[in-house]
């Protein structure tokens, strides 16, 4: 039988307190209103659970028989919507979110990192994706990538500033052919290709040309799964006299490379500009104490 949950809660204070109106004083109720409660309670049980007189209230075997059974799930309710309260208030539980290695390496995890130190009850699961994530199906609390691919019914916030692209060489490799002087010029020199598991081919070279996107397909010897060992492998031979060709990465990524003379750039002019990256999750409601940390460190001010 589908019972209302605040009925048998009326009856319960009822016997508790051994008295309609104290039962009723501590719902904020009238005394009236509690006995109606419990006697309709009754009709629809077609059970009588109180016998009351004007001196005394005590329970019918089937009021027992209910308070017994009712009251310590009532009880585990209450508790249950307590811990919840709990995870809505304190920063702790698990906080999972999808994001690409660029994105984790240089925007996540150093706004991050300090909060998991601040808040040891918070765990943090980055797991790395250049898919767009469905974060709902996959379990993710948010997911991050780049201005303009984010769905329209996400919510989505800005945490950080744009980022530049750059074309990076080894000066021993540079050494063995001439500079490009335009990004079709890279065609016919070795470069490191990228290939994301999410994409069939190599991932395609974005250049501004004449205020429009250029995009090439290099070649090279050298392909690997990951912005990290792309720039690994442009640096790899520095000194030794070769190197495995032009690199196109996030400037971030090769600045102090390129300041210290391990790496030269090319092209700066052509490299495009992306848009910053945002977090976007599914609704306004934050599940947790803990992802609200987290909105607010990643929070981007300009």
């Amino acid at each position: 039988m589908k019972e209302n949950l605040s009925d048998l809660v009326t009856f319960l204070n009822v016997v508790k307190e051994g008295s309609f109106t104290r039962a009723a004083a501590l719902a904020g109720i009238s005394q009236s209103a509690v006995s109606q409660t419990v006697s309709n309670l009754e009709q629809r049980l077609q059970l009588k659970l109180l016998n009351r007189t004007t001196r005394s209230l005590t329970l019918t075997e089937a009021g027992e028989k209910l308070a017994s059974l009712v009251g310590p799930a009532i009880e585990d309710i209450n508790i249950g919507l307590e811990q919840l309260g709990q995870l809505r208030d304190t920063p702790s539980g698990t906080v999972r979110i999808s994001a690409d290695e660029y994105a984790i390496q240089q925007v996540l995890w150093p706004k991050l990192a300090p909060v998991i130190k601040q808040f040891p009850e918070i765990n943090l699961d980055l797991i790395t994706d250049y898919g767009l994530v469905d974060i709902a199906k996959g379990g993710f609390d948010a997911g991050v990538r780049r201005g303009g691919l984010i769905a329209k019914d996400m919510i989505a916030m800005q945490i950080s500033c744009e980022h530049k692209m750059s074309v990076v060489v080894s000066p021993d490799c540079a050494k063995q052919y001439s500079p490009p002087e335009a990004p079709h010029d890279l065609v016919s020199l070795p470069c490191i290709n990228l290939k994301l598991p999410t994409h069939g081919d190599h991932f395609p070279w974005v250049f501004t040309v004449d205020d429009h996107e250029y995009k090439i397909r290099v070649k090279g010897q050298v392909v690997v799964n990951g912005v990290n060992q792309v720039v690994q492998a442009a640096l790899d031979g520095y000194g030794y006299g070769y190197g495995y060709g032009y690199a196109y990465v996030p400037e971030a990524l090769v600045s102090k490379y390129i300041d210290s003379g391990q790496l030269i750039s090319m092209l700066p002019s052509y490299c495009i500009t992306y848009p910053g990256y945002y977090l976007y999750y599914t609704s306004r409601l934050q599940s947790s104490a803990a992802f609200k940390v987290i909105l607010d460190a990643l929070k981007y001010s300009k």
